[in-house]
């Protein structure tokens, strides 16, 4: 589906009254305490928890490439040739090294769980003037990393993997939207480095069966005082960029089950039935799935722009259930678990690309610095391993409910004025419908034609509680 902007757009003033009831009600905290604050400083010296050298790697150009506007900065890269293939240094914030093990800003975190992203305000993980400030890879400043030094073949495969703390300097901060649509001129062998190493990882991950789900996004932005609602689909460069962080998730777990600790993002592989059931919606819809094929390959053919498209993506969500984050340390009788699988990227995989933005990270990145140096793990890192799983599943959880219900409030504002009208839809499932405009995604009730265009009447716009829509006859 293509990127669709709404025309009307809801008042941000007469909604943030409902965003901030829903934080409220779910238990987002906004303000933190003065214990916390006061353990908020940017210090040149290392802390007495951080183990090793650091060393200094500010002479290399490191580059920051994010939505437009973002200040909490996680990654940075580096890329290069080398021989057929790629040479890719990826500095990672080094949060570890600015929070103290067991203290206020620690348990803070822990009740936090990851940054919260409302359409008024960003809830961070840690306070802004950490992670929007001397922890951030802002372009300019002089900032501790945890440096990832990856070599990957011509062909996708990763041949080499090396990490260790460093300083790094980022020359230039570049949005999605300006490397896309034109790049400067100093920007351009990076954006076709990216293309070429972004094509090799995709179609290894491809061949071992991984899977993408290439449904748009449903989101909210802010335009002039006002918010509006869009359907947007990730840009190539996205897609490229997030290949370099997928690829750093891999060699990170494949160095945690090396060491026998570690804490993995698993998901387990679709089962039959689930298959079988998408095999039947497919039918259904008029999707072609050739005797034989792989449901990843069908995934690839999908149209999302189209009516049967969006259906048909909606349905496959089924796949990709859950999904957890599996701790394990074999020295202290946690066993890894029997999947150790990410089934969407067919290979484990760990989170250790975001620590300013998830919890675990933190962790992970720590456990891998550790084990690439010879060290022991820290046991700050293995005595917080057994809980990290359900906190994360829980914090996450709430953030999503957090998300859906801004979203729903958005939409009920835009269309509070509409009551009785009729929109054009896309019966997405037997109680779902898309609008074509605006980007509306809602509860219907009625014969709702699945994977066919058809119209539904709003019958209710409530910030409270969302809308609902009627299908017409």
């Amino acid at each position: 589906m293509p990127n669709r902007r709404l025309v009307a757009r809801a008042p941000l003033d007469e909604l943030v009254p409902r965003f901030v009831q829903i934080r409220e009600e779910e238990g987002v905290r906004v303000t933190r305490g003065a214990a916390v604050l006061a353990e908020v400083a940017d210090r040149e010296e290392e802390p007495k928890h951080i183990v090793g050298d650091r060393v200094d790697l500010t002479d290399l150009p490191f580059v920051t490439i994010d939505p437009d506007g973002s200040r909490d900065l996680d990654q940075a890269i580096h890329m290069e040739r080398a021989g057929d293939g790629w040479r890719i240094r990826y500095a990672i914030a080094d949060v570890a090294a600015h929070v103290s093990p067991r203290g206020a800003l620690d348990a803070d975190t822990w009740d936090r769980v990851e940054t919260v992203y409302c359409p008024d305000l960003i809830v961070g993980l840690h306070p802004p003037t950490m992670s929007e400030g001397y922890a951030s890879l802002l372009p300019g400043q002089r900032t501790k990393a945890v440096v990832w030094d990856l070599v990957v073949a011509g062909d996708g495969t990763l041949r080499s993997t090396d990490v260790r703390r460093g300083w790094v300097v980022c020359v230039r901060q570049y949005s999605y939207a300006e490397l896309a649509d034109a790049p400067p001129p100093e920007a351009v062998a990076l954006v076709s480095l990216l293309a070429e190493f972004g094509a090799a990882r995709r179609s290894v991950l491809r061949e071992a069966g991984a899977v993408t789900l290439p449904k748009p996004s449903q989101e909210v932005e802010r335009d002039q005082g006002g918010l509006r609602l869009a359907f947007r689909a990730a840009r190539g460069i996205e897609d490229d960029n997030a290949q370099v962080s997928l690829v750093t998730g891999m060699a990170a777990a494949r160095l945690m089950l090396d060491a026998g600790v570690g804490v993995l993002r698993t998901m387990p592989p679709a089962s039959d039935d689930a298959v079988r059931r998408l095999k039947r919606q497919a039918l259904a819809l008029g999707v072609d799935w050739p005797r034989g094929a792989e449901y990843s390959g069908v995934l690839d053919t999908i149209d999302a722009a189209s009516a049967t498209g969006a259906a048909f993506l909606t349905a496959a969500v089924t796949l990709f259930r859950g999904a957890a984050w599996e701790p394990f340390d074999a020295s202290r009788g946690l066993p890894a678990p029997d999947n150790v699988t990410h089934g969407a990227l067919a290979a484990p995989y760990a989170h250790v690309t975001a620590p300013l933005r998830r919890l675990v990270d933190r962790y992970g990145t720590e456990i891998c610095v550790a084990h690439a140096a010879g060290q022991p793990v820290p046991s700050w890192v293995t005595d917080a391993l057994r809980g990290l799983g359900k906190t994360m599943i829980s914090g996450v959880r709430r953030g999503g409910r957090v998300d859906r219900a801004c979203i729903d409030a958005v939409e009920a504002a835009v269309l509070d004025s509409h009551v009785g009208e009729e929109f054009a839809a896309v019966g997405l499932d037997k109680d779902t419908i898309q609008l074509a405009e605006p980007a509306v995604v809602a509860r219907c009730t009625g014969d709702i034609r699945v994977g066919r265009r058809m119209r539904a009447t709003l019958v209710h716009a409530d910030i409270r509680d969302g809308v609902r829509f009627e299908a017409a006859p």
